[in-house]
């Protein structure tokens, strides 16, 4: 018997797919750098498609990454591997609360400096970009997300690798493709970024079917043993009036 969390779980899983794809498509554009191109900068991030990818994909993509998330922390637990699964759940919602906050930086005050450059105030608006866009608790904030995030697919995908159950090649593929995005991808700023969601996308797509098809075992076993237990302990209680 499956209970209504492990049921709910089950179908959370395929929030990470959806996540690992509208991060790939907040990614298939890249943006000019500020620090030498401020004025193609200005014109990109004051356009409907940059705010639109920063709501939808990047910041809409945060709320699939947390269900996605939970999710699996909880199906990887009720199969045994409690602790990497509640490793990775915490590291992972942490990532997803904090990048939202970075995210919304961008969708929120960059256009609003975009604009202010265009409309004839460039020294003032780069000193705006880089106090407001890229001070220093900000960029804190931003590495301290980026390691949760890989350290959370990590955590995830060797858990998945260990069990007999599900496939090895899955758990590694998750694994790399965080680090293939956040560590290279994220200092290149380049196509390395989308190879690393497709990758993302083709394994978290083959652990959420391996999940769903397998049964947990363990879970099944608890609550059978929990049931069984209780029905002993009825019967001892009825013995012990009869006597």
């Amino acid at each position: 018997m499956i209970d209504p969390v492990s049921r709910f779980a089950r179908r959370g899983l395929w929030a990470m797919p959806v996540f690992a794809v509208l991060l790939g498509a907040g990614t298939i554009n890249h943006q000019p750098p500020p620090q030498t191109q401020l004025a193609d900068w200005s014109r990109f991030v004051t356009t409907n498609e940059f705010l639109a990818s920063h709501l939808v994909a990047s910041i809409g993509g945060a709320i699939f990454g947390v269900i996605g998330a939970v999710s699996l922390g909880i199906v990887l637990a009720q199969r045994g591997s409690i602790r990497l699964g509640l490793w990775g759940l915490v590291t992972g919602v942490s990532a997803q609360v904090l990048l939202s906050s970075i995210f919304g930086v961008a969708a929120y005050t960059q256009p609003a400096i975009g604009r202010f450059y265009l409309a004839g105030h460039g020294q003032l608006a780069q000193n705006l970009y880089f106090d407001a866009a890229q001070g220093t608790p900000m960029v804190v904030t931003a590495l301290i997300a980026l390691l949760l995030f890989v350290a959370s697919f990590v955590v995830f995908g060797v858990a998945v690798a260990r069990m007999p159950e599900l496939p090895k090649l899955a758990g590694i593929g998750f694994a790399v493709s965080a680090v293939l995005f956040g560590v290279i991808g994220f200092a290149l700023d380049n196509w390395v970024q989308s190879v690393a969601c497709a990758l993302m996308i083709g394994s978290s797509v083959w652990i959420a079917v391996a999940l769903s098809r397998s049964q947990p075992e363990i879970a099944d076993q608890l609550t059978d043993n929990l049931a069984s237990a209780e029905a002993k302990s009825g019967r001892s209680l009825i013995s012990g009036w009869g006597r």
